[in-house]
């Protein structure tokens, strides 16, 4: 009998330490989801930060692309009220196609080539856009990695019972796989 209390003890035991194990990770992988998000927010706000001043010095050299310049200010509004990283994401990609047209735009105007200021934020914001690039993959991999553990069991049983929920991949917004064209005429 003395034996039988020892082993039922003993699996509870194991049990808890599963539960508790279980719980922890799926803990550090959710934290770590959003750490990483708030590394490719940290981008888009680097971004954010450079474009206004890459509009500014083009605006200084050209006036008839208001309408790049106005999309480019409603994409920046829209992220800003954003709420969640899906409605980041959207935005972003708003911007990134708003910015596509811009930099097309640079590239057809050789006074804007030639401007010594419009090249050193055009590297910079290149730059950014390479982090914004390699934060997205550490994000959407961490997102991978947290919802494997959401749906293997056992911690899917953890993850059912403390209501861990799926994490939604970083997607690029539809139709951001054909270049911008602007035309000039």
């Amino acid at each position: 009998m003395k034996n039988i209390i020892w082993v039922i003890l003993g699996v509870v035991a194991i049990f808890a330490i599963w539960v508790f194990s279980s719980y922890n990770g799926l803990v550090s992988a959710n934290e770590a989801v959003a750490s990483q998000w708030a590394q490719v927010e940290s981008q888009y706000q680097r971004r954010f930060d450079l474009i206004p001043n890459l509009v500014a010095s083009v605006k200084g050299i050209m006036t008839q692309e208001q309408e790049v310049f106005a999309s480019i200010a409603d994409a920046r509004t829209k992220y800003s009220g954003a709420t969640t990283p899906d409605a980041k994401a959207q935005a972003a990609t708003q911007v990134e196609s708003a910015l596509g047209r811009l930099l097309v735009i640079t590239e057809n105007y050789p006074e804007l080539k030639s401007s010594a200021n419009v090249q050193d934020l055009m590297t910079s914001l290149e730059g950014t856009e390479n982090r914004i690039s390699v934060e997205r993959k550490r994000y959407n991999d961490l997102v991978r990695d947290y919802n494997l553990k959401t749906k293997q069991i056992p911690s899917s049983i953890a993850a059912a019972v403390f209501g861990f929920k799926e994490h939604v991949y970083f997607e690029a917004a539809e139709g951001t796989e054909t270049a911008p064209a602007v035309d000039l005429q």
